[in-house]
């Protein structure tokens, strides 16, 4: 050297542990120990690109610098530069290896963002209370909707409404570990949200509990669709239990008040009941009902306009709907419940559209099954009663009278040269004398009565109640009203009417049903063999003779 470095000596130099040198005014290095060797080729070569910041001349103190500068072995190390003003505009550069420094506070924060990413895509939200259970940290994005400055100083029980069972202690303030707690709160809509919490508890050094740290993942949705799930599951088992027991019943006329019963123990209602819209009426007919209701006036009303009803009527909660087949309103369905009762939720409102169908389908059933009965019951050109279901109500009617002890009529009626009829004018001609005779033997009967074609061109009338004097009376009448026949007649001398034979069944007789068809069958023939076109009364049964002697 040709200068000297005032109190600083080589020796100073060579014991400094790292990098030292002394650089003139223009950045020229004058002195340098043997660590300095990377710095002092970075500086030579003008890679140093802080060597103007620390060579400003008059600045103290001056700022650490730290600068990356190639190993000798390869590879990059990291040097804090720190200079320090000498006489003469010198400057003594220090610098000291924070490489290892370096590394590790990288590796650190790294290892904080590793950390906190995780933590947020494991969870929705991580959050810290302090000692008195309020919040003290919440995540940046916030929670729930809540941003984080509307938590933070908050206590939880302030947004919590329910969580799982535990010790008694909130999620939020955990003495231990837990995991995954079902806690529902508040988020800021002021809708319901489930939170699935992990939490730990934060405690001193001796002990006392400090707070607790945690993460809530929401899970809303997943219990939101669970529960939809679970709704779905028990609608669809109420459905097949309300189906079996309709589909259980082997009596058509028992179906709907399976049904009813059914439904209104599924719905939990305190009355069902099921209406028909029967195929002549414009009205609704009540088929069957279970427990109480109210007023069903408005309701059926209302359907004039609409396929639902769901209001509140006079005290009760309703809910009704109509029940169809193949789109069209054969009937109704209609659910009570008193209002000391919750109303009707929307699984209910599901459920009884789903069983207003199966009712639909029980309604189409049934009115098959009449039209069946009917025709198997009736005759197919007048629509009175056949042979067979005249005398299957007759037996029934018949054993009545035995334990009511009434009076009651059969009249046979056979039409005289009915065949002259068909003869002459075709059996068209005949068809519409037949349907003449069901109209004319209707208006002198009763709603009461029985009027059957028992075959051919024979029939039946049954008078409910009627005694001697009755059956004399209705008799005269039909003959006469028989002149409505006239023009059907094949010929004059041939002419269309009627012969009658009536058996009266007294009151205490023990006149079997045969004996009094027998009766009244001889009585219609003695008639047709004395001329035709008028009636007569059977004589008394024996019993009923020897009772009156």
């Amino acid at each position: 050297m040709d200068q000297p470095l005032g109190t600083l000596g080589d020796h100073a130099l060579s014991a400094y542990p790292g990098p030292a040198l002394v650089l003139d005014g223009s950045g020229t290095v004058i002195a340098a120990n043997s660590r300095s060797e990377s710095l002092r080729h970075a500086i030579e070569q003008a890679t140093l690109p802080s060597l103007k910041a620390l060579m400003i001349p008059g600045v103290q103190p001056r700022q650490p610098v730290v600068e990356p500068l190639a190993a000798p072995g390869g590879g990059q190390v990291f040097i804090e530069l720190i200079p320090i003003p000498l006489a003469q505009d010198r400057v003594l550069l220090l610098g000291r290896d924070v490489t290892l420094e370096r590394n590790l506070r990288s590796a650190l924060v790294e290892s904080r963002q590793r950390y906190k990413d995780l933590v947020e895509i494991s969870s929705d939200f991580a959050w810290e209370t302090g000692p008195d259970g309020r919040f003290v940290f919440v995540s940046p994005k916030g929670a729930l909707g809540y941003a984080p400055d509307d938590l933070v100083g908050r206590h939880p029980s302030d947004f919590v409404i329910h969580q799982g069972p535990a010790s008694g202690v909130s999620a939020f303030a955990a003495s231990l570990p837990l995991t995954d707690m079902e806690v529902w709160v508040r988020d800021a809509d002021g809708k319901d949200a489930c939170v699935l919490t992990s939490a730990m508890p934060l405690k001193s050094e001796d002990g006392r509990w400090n707070g607790a740290r945690g993460v809530c993942r929401n899970v809303t949705d997943l219990r939101q669709r669970d529960a939809a799930l679970l709704r779905a599951h028990n609608r669809e088992r109420l459905l097949t239990y309300v189906v079996r027991t309709i589909r259980d019943e082997l009596d058509p006329a028992d179906m709907l008040r399976a049904a009813a019963e059914a439904t209104g123990r599924a719905l939990n209602a305190t009355g069902c009941q099921i209406y028909r819209l029967m195929p002549d009426q414009e009205s609704f007919v009540l088929a069957a009902q279970y427990g109480n209701g109210g007023n069903e006036g408005p309701v059926l009303g209302a359907f004039n306009g609409a396929d639902h009803f769901d209001d509140e009527l006079d005290g009760w909660h309703v809910l009704a709907n109509v029940t169809r087949y193949r789109q069209g309103v054969n009937g109704a369905i209609c659910l009570w419940r008193t209002q000391d009762r919750p109303a009707w939720g929307d699984d209910e409102r599901l459920l009884i559209d789903d069983v207003a169908g199966q009712v639909g389908l029980a309604n189409e059933q049934i009115g098959n099954h009449e039209r069946i009965l009917m025709l198997s019951r009736t005759d197919a050109l007048t629509g009175l009663f056949n042979r067979r279901a005249f005398f299957e109500e007759l037996g029934r009617r018949y054993s009545r009278l035995a334990r009511e002890k009434k009076s009651a009529s059969l009249i046979y009626c056979d039409l005289d040269n009915f065949k002259w009829v068909n003869d002459v004018h075709g059996h068209q001609m005949g068809d519409k004398a037949l349907i003449a005779v069901r109209e004319m033997l209707l208006k002198f009967t009763r709603p009461i009565d029985l009027v059957a074609r028992l075959g051919g061109d024979e029939f039946a009338i049954w008078l409910e109640g009627a005694d001697e004097q009755a059956a004399l009376s209705r008799c005269r009448a039909i003959v006469e009203g028989a002149s409505v026949l006239a023009h059907f007649s094949g010929s004059s001398d041939k002419p269309l009417h009627l012969s009658l034979g009536a058996a009266v069944h007294a009151p205490g007789s023990d006149e079997s049903l045969e004996e009094l068809v027998v009766r009244a069958d001889t009585a219609m023939y003695e008639v047709k063999r004395e001329g035709k076109g008028s009636w007569r009364i059977a004589q008394p049964h024996p019993t009923q003779e020897s009772a009156k002697s």
